[in-house]
């Protein structure tokens, strides 16, 4: 899929330069052309109201500037015709002459065509025909100059067409490549999403069938003597719907239709509020909850998002710290941020794996994994409701100052 994504990619961005580039070259080639076309009929029209001692002033003038680089000039020249279209007079301009059977030629090509302005002799020369007292005037103009320029821009164009699109299409490989990356990288986290919600939904499930199993067996015991397996389904029927209710809100989160209602609310009290239950559940792990909450701290966010990650990490704290410990939960005013920071003084995360704490299902080492009962989706919700919120959560751990999370929102400064 990537692979043809790439492909599809690279195919659409080439012809999109080829469209560019062919309108482009377009425009300055009709641009070009219609210049010269222009340019040569203007030399028509000057060579018609020329006579012979334009043609002697012109040779003085170049004789005068012998030093300067002649410029590139459309030759023209002009018959006079009387009125039975006899050649009486030539008229050159900037040209030599042109021999007597070519010029016959030239003459009745354009007398043999109808119209007043066109081209002849394979299209070589311009023709300009003007009736006047004596008879007729043709000019002639020699479109040398003009075909060799517009076949020096298709060579031009041609060169840097092939160069252009060989330059773009290694760029667009590059590009096609990094455009992608992010999306090979969803695809793989999806797929070891699918993989490993498949594999925590497994073990409930199994448990549950067993169980189901060993009750079926026992068709005509008592619901009292068959309590324990019972027990146990509905042990892990909860934790499936947990999983389940987990996986919803993150997916939700993923197609941004969570639905959250913000509103000022002081984030003391919501602190509080969170902690106070906790404190019974650290008290019976031997352990102490430590608060130093700052009063009438007020953001914006949602409420019940805003408990449930302060529930998260505070469960995450005593989960993994030890027996005897202190849990510190500490709300300040930071400038113009809300700053929550929970500490626990438990077995410290390695540093190599700080980065991927908040990834789905994420696990650290065994040492901390034995002691959880979850499914590693915990910090990726705390992730989620922390962005949504916009703010910002970050770690550090260290064996001497334990494990931090310190979550900042942006604080309403008047109340």
């Amino acid at each position: 899929m990537i692979s043809k994504l790439k492909k599809k990619f690279v195919f659409i961005n080439m012809i999109s330069i080829v469209i560019i580039l062919s309108f482009t070259f377009g425009a300055v080639y009709i641009s070009t052309n219609n210049r010269l076309t222009r340019e040569s009929n203007d030399m028509l029209q000057k060579t018609i109201e020329q006579e012979n001692e334009i043609h002697k002033n012109q040779m003085d003038v170049k004789d005068q500037n012998t030093n300067t680089p002649p410029q590139p000039q459309i030759l023209s020249f002009a018959v006079q015709l009387d009125k039975n279209n006899n050649i009486t007079n030539v008229y050159y301009n900037n040209m030599d002459k042109v021999d007597m059977d070519t010029l016959i030629t030239l003459v009745y090509s354009t007398l043999d065509d109808s119209n007043t302005t066109g081209l002849i002799q394979t299209e070589s020369f311009r023709f300009l025909k003007h009736v006047n007292q004596n008879g007729m005037k043709i000019a002639f103009a020699d479109r040398s100059l003009e075909i060799n320029t517009l076949k020096s821009l298709l060579k031009t164009f041609i060169l840097v067409g092939i160069g252009s699109l060989t330059a773009f299409f290694i760029v667009s490989l590059y590009l096609a490549s990094w455009a992608v990356k992010p999306i090979k990288k969803s695809l793989e986290q999806q797929r070891q999403f699918v993989a490993d919600a498949s594999h925590e939904l497994k073990t409930p499930l199994t448990v549950i069938l067993a169980n189901t199993d060993i009750v079926l067996s026992h068709k005509d015991d008592t619901i009292t003597n068959q309590l324990k397996w019972i027990n146990y389904i509905k042990t892990e029927a909860e934790r499936m719907t947990t999983l389940v209710n987990d996986l919803l809100f993150l997916a939700k989160t993923d197609a941004n239709k969570n639905e959250v209602i913000f509103s000022k609310i002081n984030f003391s009290d919501t602190v509080w509020s969170c902690v106070l239950p906790f404190e019974s559940v650290a008290f019976e792990q031997e352990k102490t909850i430590d608060s130093c909450i700052a009063s009438d701290v007020f953001i914006h966010g949602d409420n019940s998002r805003l408990k449930q990650l302060i529930i998260i990490l505070i469960d995450n704290a005593i989960k993994y710290s030890n027996e005897t410990d202190i849990i510190n939960v500490t709300l300040i005013i930071n400038v113009d941020n809300a700053s929550l920071s929970i500490n626990n003084t438990g077995e410290p995360i390695p540093k190599e794996q700080i980065l991927n704490i908040f990834e789905r299902f994420y696990r650290v080492d065994e040492s901390r994994a034995r002691k959880k009962d979850g499914y590693g989706l915990g910090l990726s919700i705390a992730k989620s409701i922390v962005e949504t919120h916009h703010g910002k959560i970050t770690v550090r751990s260290s064996e001497s100052e334990g494990t931090n999370f310190t979550v900042s929102f942006p604080l309403i400064k008047n109340k």
